[in-house]
């Protein structure tokens, strides 16, 4: 036997008997192909049978009829090379007549032609549909930093301990940053002078990573504005969030075709929703809360009540979170509905709708055309529907952070705490 070949063997790992034997030839030691006519043999060995056994073939061995057959003599004893095969398993009951042959590779060429109708009829992304996805991709991967190592940057955070909120007054580094810049240039559309912002409301900013479980009413939904000792970092977190977001929103495919107006009345009405659907990425089902990297970023519900909020906000959006997370998107869905979400053309004061929408339908083209394409059932199963609802449900959670942060920034000593940017985006209600 060839040393090569008696080395060939594989095991298949599905666990088929037939498949967890050597692949090896039974009758030369060659590397098999396969079962053939009952045995495992190689493809030589193969038509030797067939052809012995179609032409009913006598062969007589000239040597004592005990031949070892190997790759490398099978050719020389043809009687002993035939008594092997018989010996093994091999079967002419199991060789097909030349009818049954042809029909066959009839039915084979059929199911390949079946088969490249069935891929030629499956839907597909174009070209172009494919480098949208690929653009809103890298923005994501450029705008969100998986390791939250920025979050040490922020004002610490200090959770349940009054006789801590002195020190959550000192400013961090990047909230001292924040503050001495304009708020166009924070913003993002220094390059668009003239552009006249709308007349400062109250603001509302909101922690954009932070619940979990049931928390006792009295120090969720009672909670004096006074203790409120999480709100420094959890403003420098959103404020951090915004910037991140605003950073995703320009590297949309024709974003930045819109008026300098439209794009900031997109990313004011917009930004706590885009928040939200980017912190479901760092939500776990497992404890409802929000990690992000060590435990001083861990984020509960008890959290953002010491930041201001009542479980009317974050009742429906710990909801939110675990139906979103539950839907298991795709990445390349994630990062389209956070696109969808900010092109938006009923967001009030939108001067140019149509050309949003055209935007917004152009993105929702390709997020169907994703999920027809690469999405498996059942997970794709009304998958579209569920996922605009989402974008609905985000409304609603808006409005109710906005009327509770009004209520907040009511509170001089609580809106000082704000910073520039958390102002300028949420103290302004476009109408």
């Amino acid at each position: 036997m060839d040393p090569g070949a008696s080395s060939t063997s594989l095991a298949d790992p599905s666990g088929d008997p037939e498949r967890n034997v050597s692949r090896i030839c039974g009758v030369c030691g060659d590397r098999a192909t396969g079962f053939h006519f009952n045995a495992m043999t190689c493809e030589g060995c193969k038509g030797f049978f067939r052809r012995s056994m179609k032409k009913k073939a006598m062969f007589t061995c000239p040597f004592n009829g005990s031949c070892h057959i190997t790759k490398d003599n099978r050719r020389h004893c043809q009687a002993c090379r035939l008594k092997r095969c018989v010996d093994i398993g091999m079967m002419k009951e199991f060789i097909l007549t030349d009818e049954e042959v042809q029909r066959k590779r009839e039915m084979i060429l059929k199911r390949k032609e079946e088969e490249a109708l069935k891929e030629s009829l499956k839907p597909k992304l174009s070209e172009e549909q494919q480098k949208v996805i690929d653009v809103l991709l890298e923005a994501h991967r450029k705008t969100y930093d998986p390791t939250y190592a920025d979050f040490t940057k922020f004002r610490p955070p200090v959770r349940s301990n009054p006789s801590s909120r002195g020190a959550t007054k000192s400013s961090s580094l990047l909230t001292q940053d924040l503050s001495s810049e304009d708020s166009s240039d924070l913003f993002g559309f220094s390059t668009f002078p003239g552009v006249a912002l709308p007349e400062p409301k109250p603001p509302a900013p909101f922690p954009s990573l932070a619940l979990p479980e049931e928390q006792d009413e009295s120090s969720s939904m009672n909670l004096e504005f006074s203790q409120l000792s999480m709100l420094p970092h959890l403003a420098d977190l959103v404020s951090y969030s915004i910037q991140k977001v605003i950073g995703f929103a320009k590297m949309i495919p024709g974003f930045r075709d819109l008026s300098a107006e439209d794009q900031i009345v997109l990313l004011k009405c917009s930004a706590i929703e885009v928040i939200m659907l980017r912190s479901n990425q760092s939500f776990t089902l497992e404890d409802m809360s929000w990690t992000c990297g060590s435990n001083d970023f861990k984020y509960r519900v008890s959290d953002v009540t010491q930041a201001g909020h009542s479980m009317d906000l974050l009742e429906p959006l710990v909801k939110f979170q675990v139906g979103l997370k539950k839907l298991n998107l795709h990445e390349e869905e994630h990062v389209l509905l956070m696109a969808i979400c900010i092109l938006s053309p009923d967001r009030p004061g939108v001067r140019e709708p149509r050309r949003v929408e055209a935007l917004q339908e152009r993105l929702s083209e390709v997020l169907q055309s994703y999920i027809r394409a690469r999405h498996p059932p059942p997970g794709s199963r009304l998958l579209y529907a569920k996922m605009i609802q989402k974008l609905a449900d985000l409304r609603s959670l808006n409005e109710e952070h906005s009327r509770q942060y009004r209520c907040l920034s009511f509170q001089p000593e609580h809106s000082m705490q704000l910073t520039p940017l958390v102002l300028e985006v949420f103290g302004n209600e476009i109408s």
